[in-house]
C-alpha cells in the first residue's frame, strides 16, 4: 500500500500558489498551464487559506465588466477544503476523492502549509499499478514462481 509522501515528485509538479491579496488575473494565469488545474491560496504565512478552480475562475469572469475583474483571488477562492496529508494512504483518499467528484486535492503538512496537488488521475493509475503488482506477487507465490 502507498501513502501520499511515496508520490511527492508528481504531487509536487501540480503545485501553483498565490498570496490571498494576489489579483484574480494572476490566478487565471497559472491556471492556463494545462499541468495546472488548482491554484492554492496562501495566507501571509504560508498556509492555506483557499484555493481557486478553472470553473472558479470562468464563473467569476463571465461576470465581469472592464476593469471590474481587478479583484483578489480571496474573493472568489473556496474557503472550505478538502485535503490530504503525505502521511495518508492512497487508498483512503480515494475514496474521499471520488465520493465528491473532486479532479484534485490539495496536499498539505501539519501546519497547513501546501506540498503539492494530486491529481485524481495520477492517483488512479498509481493505485491501478500497485494492484497490478499485487497481483503479480500473489499469483508467482501461487504458482510458485521464485518459490522452493
Amino acid at each position: 500500500m502507498l501513502t501520499v509522501e511515496q508520490i511527492l515528485p508528481v504531487v509536487r509538479d501540480g503545485l501553483v500558489t498565490v498570496t490571498t491579496d494576489a489579483l484574480l488575473i494572476d490566478a487565471a494565469k497559472l491556471l492556463n498551464d494545462p499541468r495546472h488545474n488548482l491554484v492554492v491560496v496562501c495566507d501571509d504565512r504560508g498556509k492555506m487559506a483557499g484555493v481557486i478552480t478553472k470553473t472558479d475562475i470562468v464563473s467569476r469572469i463571465s461576470h465581469c465588466t472592464g476593469c471590474s475583474c481587478t479583484m483578489a483571488a480571496s474573493y472568489v477562492m473556496t474557503r472550505e477544503v478538502t485535503f490530504c496529508r503525505p502521511s495518508d494512504w492512497l487508498h483512503e483518499v480515494w475514496p474521499i476523492v471520488k465520493q465528491r467528484g473532486l479532479k484534485n486535492i490539495p496536499v498539505v503538512d501539519w501546519d497547513t502549509v501546501p506540498v503539492g496537488v494530486l491529481n485524481a488521475r495520477d492517483m488512479v493509475r498509481v493505485l491501478l499499478e500497485d494492484t497490478e503488482h499485487e497481483e503479480s506477487l500473489l499469483r508467482d507465490y501461487v504458482m510458485g514462481v521464485g518459490y522452493r
